[in-house]
């Protein structure tokens, strides 16, 4: 009997292979090994070098670029560079502050002779400083179309406490500086006023603030957003466009600290359907009005059109608390003046004289 072998396929005598006997092969050689420590540690250094070249770039004093983390410096350089895609350097010296300041001006219609013409560049002028910042009743925001942030005003720490750095540091959306529950809100009016440009939308929210401010004034604070989209002409798309808002505090803060300031406040007593039962005498320094034009009116009567769900939402909570003392949480409402403009006020509600009142 033959054996052939399974390998070669030659006949071989009983027990034999052309192959190796694993017993008796030379034992292989081991790879050398290959730490990545180094090259981990050459992306780190590029990284590094890049980092500190695009800090080197920005416009800050040197004192703030050696405060800047590297997450920090990401998103200031990312704010940049937003704002110089929809504002580019041009020959008349275009920023994004002065481009702000429309937000400011009267409209001028398209068919006036004092119109800029279609394809003109930003407008020129001297850059805002510090000085005319200060004038100004709030800081200005410049979003671009999607939300994303692209200019904020340097003089936001006055207002919210937070330098510009540190408001970036919490995103770089609107929305991830405003309170969760006025998104949709917000969302709705950037619609709104994209869908139609040059109308001017408000939506009201509160704010993050640093957290001294919230320990002295008990949280953040309500901001009134105030702007509309306007079209940058100067860009090539037809499509481009920016939302141009000034943010304002909706209720002045207390002098030193004085939270208890009866300057700033003013109280009314309704029945259960909000009609005025009485109201203090400060409500002339706020809306203009004296206590007997109010009693009798409905509290409704006053509200701005917009704000109307929003209270309803804070009477019907009122309505369903048990007891008297019972409050429900504090709501920001437009409520109209005698000279036919509107006020912003921070309104709580309470129940009272027994459960057979509300007190605002």
């Amino acid at each position: 009997m033959t054996i052939f072998c399974s390998h070669c396929h030659r006949p071989l005598q009983a027990e034999m292979s052309c192959l190796p006997r694993r017993g008796k092969q030379a034992p292989s050689a081991p790879k050398p090994f290959r730490s990545t420590k180094s090259a981990s540690k050459a992306r780190r250094d590029q990284i590094n070098v890049e980092l500190q070249a695009l800090r080197s770039l920005l416009p800050i004093s040197a004192r703030e670029k050696e405060r800047l983390s590297y997450l920090h410096t990401m998103a200031l350089v990312c704010l940049r560079l937003r704002g110089a895609q929809l504002f580019p350097p041009g020959t008349r010296g275009t920023a994004v502050p002065r481009a702000s300041v429309a937000l400011l001006l009267p409209q001028q219609d398209s068919a006036s002779p004092c119109a800029p013409p279609a394809d003109s560049a930003p407008p020129a002028g001297p850059a805002l400083g510090t000085e005319l910042l200060s004038l100004l009743p709030g800081f200005l925001l410049v979003l671009s179309a999607k939300g994303k942030l692209v200019y904020i005003s340097e003089n936001v720490a006055q207002v919210l406490g937070l330098s510009v750095v540190e408001l970036l540091a919490q995103g770089d959306t609107v929305f991830d500086i405003l309170d969760g529950r006025a998104h949709e809100d917000a969302r709705e009016k950037l619609l709104l006023a994209q869908e139609e440009p040059g109308r001017e939308v408000t939506f009201v929210s509160e704010m993050r603030t640093s957290k001294a401010f919230r320990l002295q004034y008990g949280g953040n604070r309500a901001m009134a957003v105030h702007g509309r989209f306007t079209a940058l002409r100067w860009l090539a798309s037809p499509s481009a466009a920016a939302f141009l808002a000034l943010c304002t505090p909706v209720a002045r803060l207390p002098a030193d600290g004085d939270a208890s300031s009866q300057d700033d406040l003013f109280q009314s007593t309704h029945i259960l359907d909000m009609t005025f039962t009485d109201v203090t005498e400060s409500v002339t320094y706020h809306l203009g009005y004296r206590r007997e034009e109010l009693v009798g009116q409905s509290w409704y009567s006053l509200l701005h059109p917009e704000d109307a769900d929003l209270a309803a939402a804070q009477h019907r909570a009122v309505g369903e608390s048990l007891g008297a003392g019972a409050a429900a949480g504090t709501a920001v409402l437009r409520l109209l003046r005698r000279d036919r403009t509107w006020a912003w006020l921070r309104v709580s509600a309470r129940r009272e004289g027994g459960g057979h009142a509300i007190t605002c």
